[in-house]
């Protein structure tokens, strides 16, 4: 170790190794954990996990609590686009503290809920890890999305011959999303509405209007505890959770 640490200073060495691993931990269902996430979390002597702030929990550390109990464990405030928070200072003080661990010999894995290619903080990370530390070696590890969880939990076909699928953030305007639906009415297109959270009231009226809110999927805190996967008709409260999703087939 310590002759690798001086070849590291004096030459530039860079390990076979893999240094940094960006591990998907599924949706929050441990049981939905791969293989190839569990091997890199045990091999790895440091463990990097979100937070939104410094009274919360992480929920991708939570899942895999089993493994991380005798590791260092390291909480790192995501802005998760909070005004209160710079989000590129977020990022450069979250790289450095990996990166000195990494400049110490420790392997890191930093952890992902969900899949580390959808809507995944992560990626700044590794863009700037790339931009800047390019001698770092990196891997991503997929995971199990909450969209492929959820259309697995309600036999939902995510995509079908000849469909179109469509996955975006809820529109913060409720006039972008009546857009959005009327343009792929009529079209073999399915809609994934993300991140619903606070705009549901306004999500709900349109699909109303649109007629369309009873061939609706929503599904809320999938793998959690407190999960909820039905008809977006049989949701009567004006407010989800932050972690929600809608589902729409047009025909």
């Amino acid at each position: 170790m310590l002759i690798k640490k001086i070849l590291r200073v004096l030459t530039g060495y860079k390990s076979d190794s893999v240094s940094l691993t960006i591990v998907g931990v599924g949706p929050g269902d441990p049981s939905l954990l791969t293989m190839a996430a569990v091997d890199a979390i045990k091999k790895a002597k440091v463990i990097v996990f979100p937070i939104s702030n410094d009274n919360k929990k992480s929920f991708a550390a939570e899942i895999v609590k089993k493994y991380t109990k005798f590791k260092k464990n390291i909480p790192i405030i995501f802005p998760m686009a909070r005004k209160d928070f710079d989000p590129d200072e977020i990022w450069s003080n979250a790289v450095e503290k990996i990166v000195k661990f990494i400049q110490n010999g420790d392997s890191v894995v930093l952890l992902c809920l969900g899949d580390t290619s959808l809507f995944a903080s992560s990626s700044n990370i590794l863009r700037l890890i790339k931009k800047n530390h390019s001698e770092i070696i990196t891997k991503n590890i997929p995971g199990i999305s909450s969209l492929s969880a959820a259309a697995a939990l309600n036999n939902f076909d995510l995509v079908k011959k000849g469909e179109t699928l469509i996955i975006k953030e809820c529109p913060s305007l409720n006039s972008e999303f009546i857009s959005l639906i009327r343009e792929n009415k009529g079209h073999k297109t399915v809609l994934a509405i993300m991140k619903v959270g606070k705009r549901w009231k306004l999500v709900r009226e349109t699909l109303k209007k649109e007629n369309i809110i009873n061939e609706s999927i929503i599904a809320l805190n999938v793998g959690m505890p407190d999960q909820i996967v039905q008809l977006a008709s049989q949701y009567q409260k004006d407010i989800m959770p932050y972690f929600s999703l809608i589902l729409i087939r047009f025909n």
